[in-house]
């Protein structure tokens, strides 16, 4: 009788401890504020990627418009900023172009780097934009 006296209590604890783990987890602000902050990295950067490139309508794969078979896209913190890697296509026609955006804290582009030999041309009057073929 000892013994199952002892399973009871054990058995009450751990489901007292996994209730207030995962109270603590499903209230803790943090996550949600990290997210939030990544969605508006990506939206700061599809916008600097739009505007620096003058496209009007991409088609996107990115973080918040993940396409896997395609390709994988990242937002992850960098040096004194974020870097926001993805694939762009100008119409339905036009292969698949990676890209990589760098901003800085206050979201603003520094660096975009875009593997389209259309933009060779702009990159050589633009010192932010970087076009390999």
């Amino acid at each position: 009788m000892n013994h199952r006296f002892g399973q009871w209590v054990f058995a009450l604890a751990v489901g007292l401890l996994v209730a207030l783990a995962a109270y603590r987890w499903v209230t803790d602000p943090a996550p949600r504020a990290e997210r939030e902050l990544q969605e508006r990295v990506v939206l700061a950067a599809r916008n600097e990627l739009r505007t620096t490139l003058g496209l009007e309508r991409p088609e996107l794969v990115d973080p918040l418009a993940p396409n896997r078979s395609v390709g994988k896209a990242y937002v992850y913190r960098a040096n004194q900023g974020w870097q926001v890697s993805g694939y762009y296509r100008r119409n339905d026609g036009d292969e698949w172009h990676a890209y990589l955006v760098t901003l800085d804290v206050m979201l603003a582009l520094t660096h975009l780097k875009v593997n389209d030999s259309a933009f060779l041309g702009a990159a050589q009057t633009n010192s932010r934009l970087e076009a390999v073929p």
